[in-house]
C-alpha cells in the first residue's frame, strides 16, 4: 500500500510539472490572449459559421506576421475588421472603424508613402486606396464610385483624423447599400429582365426617392439609407400608377446604368466635399 501510495505521489507530481510547462507555453506564445481576442471578436459579429470565422481570422493574423505588417497588408487587414459587422450594427461597426485606423496609422509610422508632412493619423495614400477597396468589395462598380471618392478624397502627404476616416468609411459602406437598393428598385421598374424601362416611370420612382433623401438631416451618412427605406412597395407603386395613369405604353425608356448614376448622384450631392 506505501509504495502505491509512493506511486501515485510521482504520478501527481509528474502531471502537475507537466501542466505548468504547458502553461508556460501557452503563456510565452502569446496564445491566451490570441483565443481571448478571436473569442470576443466572434460574439460581436455572431457569424453563421463560426469556425469559417475563426480560421479566417487567424489566417489574417499569420498573414500579417509573415508580411511585417507593410501597407497593402495593413489596407486587407484593416478592410477584413470592417467586414465583421454591418455598419447598422453602429457600436461594433465604429469598434471595428478604430481598429482599421489605427492598423493604417500603425503602418503608415512604419512606411512613409509618397512625400512630404509628417504627424499623427493615416496618411492619405492609405486613405484613398482603402476607401476604393470599400467601394470596390461592396460591390460597386469603379464608374459609380468615382464621383463620390473625388468629393472625400484626400492628398497622399495629408494625414486624416479619425473622424474624418469614420465619416467616410461610413459614408462609402451606407452608398454601396444604397446602389443595392436603387438596383432593386430598377428590377422593380422594368418590365421584364431583357427589357429597359419606360423612362416616365424611372423618373418617377427616382422622385420619390430624391424625396425620401431629403427628409434626412443632420451629418450621419446613415440617415440618408434610413431615409431611402421609406419608400415602401406601396408608395413605390403609387408613383408608377400616378405616372403611367393607363394601360403600358411604349415609350422612351431607360436602361439599369443611368437609372443607376441618376439615383448616385442624387445621395452624392448630400456628401460634403472634404477641403
Amino acid at each position: 500500500m506505501a509504495e502505491k501510495r509512493r506511486a501515485g505521489v510521482q504520478m501527481s507530481d509528474a502531471a502537475s510539472g507537466s501542466c505548468e510547462r504547458d502553461g508556460a507555453f501557452v503563456s510565452e506564445a502569446g496564445a491566451s490572449a490570441l483565443l481571448r481576442a478571436a473569442l470576443l471578436k466572434l460574439l460581436e459579429s455572431r457569424p453563421e459559421d463560426p469556425v469559417g470565422f475563426l480560421a479566417e481570422h487567424f489566417a489574417h493574423l499569420s498573414a500579417e506576421a509573415e508580411d511585417g505588417g507593410a501597407e497593402p497588408q495593413a489596407v486587407s487587414r484593416a478592410l477584413w475588421n470592417l467586414s465583421l459587422a454591418h455598419h447598422s450594427q453602429r457600436s461594433a461597426f465604429n469598434n471595428n472603424i478604430r481598429v482599421a485606423y489605427e492598423l493604417l496609422s500603425e503602418s503608415g509610422r512604419r512606411q512613409r508613402c509618397g512625400g512630404g508632412g509628417g504627424g499623427g493619423g493615416v496618411r492619405g495614400c492609405l486613405y484613398t486606396e482603402m476607401l476604393g477597396s470599400l467601394c470596390s468589395e461592396g460591390g460597386l462598380s469603379g464608374s459609380t464610385a468615382a464621383p463620390l471618392l473625388r468629393r472625400i478624397q484626400c492628398h497622399d502627404y495629408e494625414s486624416v483624423p479619425f473622424e474624418l476616416f469614420r465619416q467616410a468609411v461610413l459614408t462609402c459602406s451606407v452608398f454601396a447599400d444604397y446602389i443595392r437598393k436603387s438596383q432593386c428598385l430598377y428590377a422593380a421598374v422594368a418590365s421584364a429582365p431583357d427589357r429597359p424601362a419606360e423612362r416616365a416611370l424611372c423618373q418617377a420612382v427616382l422622385a420619390t426617392l430624391r424625396e425620401a433623401l431629403e427628409t434626412a438631416g443632420g451629418p450621419e451618412g446613415a440617415r440618408y439609407l434610413e431615409a431611402s427605406a421609406k419608400i415602401s412597395p406601396a408608395k413605390v407603386a403609387q408613383a408608377m400608377a400616378e405616372a403611367h395613369p393607363g394601360k403600358q405604353q411604349d415609350g422612351p425608356t431607360m436602361d439599369a446604368q443611368e437609372f443607376e448614376d441618376a439615383a448616385a448622384a442624387l445621395f452624392i450631392a448630400r456628401v460634403r466635399m472634404v477641403t
